[in-house]
């Protein structure tokens, strides 16, 4: 029998797995979401099921099709292993990715009998369902997966673990997941702006309900180091130590703790180690780098710095930077990394061909331009000593309209530059009429009018000038 190919579509996209959860591989890299994925398998045995499942939907994007199916198997035995009893109820994920990776194969048939499988295991556990039910872990499981795939994602994350714990609010994976995605969206938000949720109450849920989850015990140790409270969090973490001294993620986020707490030595240390039981880890490699550049940094403030020294931390801070945008091109801080270490040893022509690289693309978020137009500002600025490509760039910033962390300081670096001129007597009706532009970007009609009246004082017959006035006076 022939099956339609447009009815199994429709069936399939009735199926609740990674397939229809919109993960998009543009925000990831795959080469470094499989390592991560496969080091989580290697650390934590406990959470194979939905690391297999996710692993199968990574081999997919990578068009590795057999590879999906061998992961969907290692899914189903852990399945058995695990829950002998529930495995109607637990394969469903499974099974969906299953009858996706089929179609895509063009095996229908075979697609067609996973489909049935799913739909006959929701009627039995649901009277009402068709193909689709609300199951707490898979909200959770799509939770998860959701937070694997970067920042774009953190808010919807949240929103699947919240629904995950209205069915059982005490337990502790569903609880670890909605801290985990609170402390990520509290991060973006200190950076980028935006409406403060405080994750602290939901971190320490979290820690009562799963003591031993020493990931969940690290990011409330740093969520206290947020509030100013570093001695409490340090508690915290050499408590983790003690529980899991070899597990590479807590390592991770103590090394960020002890960096931040200014003891980058221990962070150093604990960054090593950690790098030697995952040596492909991204992450790593970036917290590496910013530990020897803060390093460098130190020395080169001293008033006779050991330059042999500081060339070494150097060199260091640039081999790991340089490292983590060859595995993880997507990383973009990265690139604004490296090229401010070049900076400071004063390698300007490779400081601004890495600038470059990532000014030219074209799939930057809004923010993350924002962040490389600041910090490339500021490179022409204190580095260059080019006032005009440092207004020229901080203003590209302003006009992404998002409120942010670069965004504010682009405003006030520009600022400064302008005002200190013309406070000088040096001021042209080029520096009137870009701080015209500045106040108006940041919506403040009535000094702008002021600066593009003082402007055309200076260049009676700017069309520019003219043209902006003329529309401020009108919106007014």
């Amino acid at each position: 029998s022939t099956i339609s190919k447009d009815s199994l579509k429709t069936s399939l996209l009735q199926l609740e797995c990674h397939f229809t959860w919109t993960l998009l591989k543009e925000h990831v890299s795959l080469e470094a979401l499989e390592e991560t994925i496969l080091d989580h398998i290697k650390f934590l045995a406990e959470y194979e099921i939905r690391d297999y499942n996710l692993l199968s939907y990574v081999n997919y994007l990578k068009n590795s099709y057999e590879e999906a199916l061998r992961s969907l198997k290692k899914a189903e035995e852990a399945i058995q292993k695990r829950h002998p009893d529930e495995i109607d109820r637990r394969s469903l994920v499974t099974w969906g990715n299953y009858a996706w990776i089929y179609y895509h194969m063009q095996r229908y048939e075979e697609a067609q009998t996973y489909v049935s499988k799913v739909e006959n295991s929701c009627k039995k556990l649901s009277s009402t369902a068709h193909g689709k039910i609300e199951l707490p872990e898979i909200y959770a499981e799509q939770g998860w997966a959701l937070l694997r795939f970067g920042r774009a994602y953190f808010e919807r994350a949240m929103n699947c673990f919240e629904n995950a714990l209205r069915s059982e609010p005490n337990n502790s994976d569903f609880s670890a997941g909605y801290a985990t995605a609170m402390y990520r969206l509290e991060g973006d938000i200190r950076w980028y702006g935006g409406v403060m949720r405080p994750c602290l109450e939901a971190l320490k849920r979290a820690v009562e309900l799963n003591p031993t989850d020493t990931t969940v015990v690290a990011l409330l140790a740093l969520e206290l180091q947020r509030l100013n409270r570093a001695n409490e969090g340090e508690r915290y973490i050499e408590e983790g130590l003690q529980k899991t001294p070899d597990f590479p993620v807590f390592l991770r986020h103590a090394a960020n703790f002890y960096r931040k707490a200014k003891k980058v030595n221990k962070a150093v240390e604990l960054l090593k180690k950690a790098l030697a039981l995952t040596p492909k880890s991204v992450v790593l490699h970036h917290q590496l780098g910013l530990c020897y550049r803060s390093k460098a940094r130190q020395l080169k403030n001293r008033r006779y710095p050991c330059k042999a020294e500081m060339e070494n931390f150097l060199e260091l801070a640039i081999f790991h930077f340089k490292t983590v945008i060859d595995k993880k091109p997507v990383f973009f801080s990265a690139y604004s990394d490296l090229a401010g270490t070049y900076a400071i040893d004063e390698r300007y022509e490779e400081a601004e061909e890495t600038y470059q690289k990532v000014l030219q693309r074209n799939d930057l978020a809004c923010d993350e331009k924002q962040d490389i137009y600041f910090n490339y500002g500021n490179f022409q600025q204190f580095h260059m000593k080019s006032e005009s490509k440092a207004i020229k760039y901080y203003i590209e910033c302003l006009k992404l309209e998002m409120d942010s962390f670069p965004r504010k300081r682009s405003s006030e670096a520009v600022k400064t530059l302008l005002k200190e001129k013309i406070e000088s007597g040096l001021g042209d009706a080029t520096d009137f009429g870009t701080l015209g532009l500045v106040h108006k970007l940041n919506g403040k009609k009535q000094e702008a009018i002021e600066c593009y009246e003082e402007a055309i004082a200076l260049d009676p017959n700017n069309e520019e000038y003219l043209n902006s006035l003329t529309e401020l006076r009108l919106s007014i």
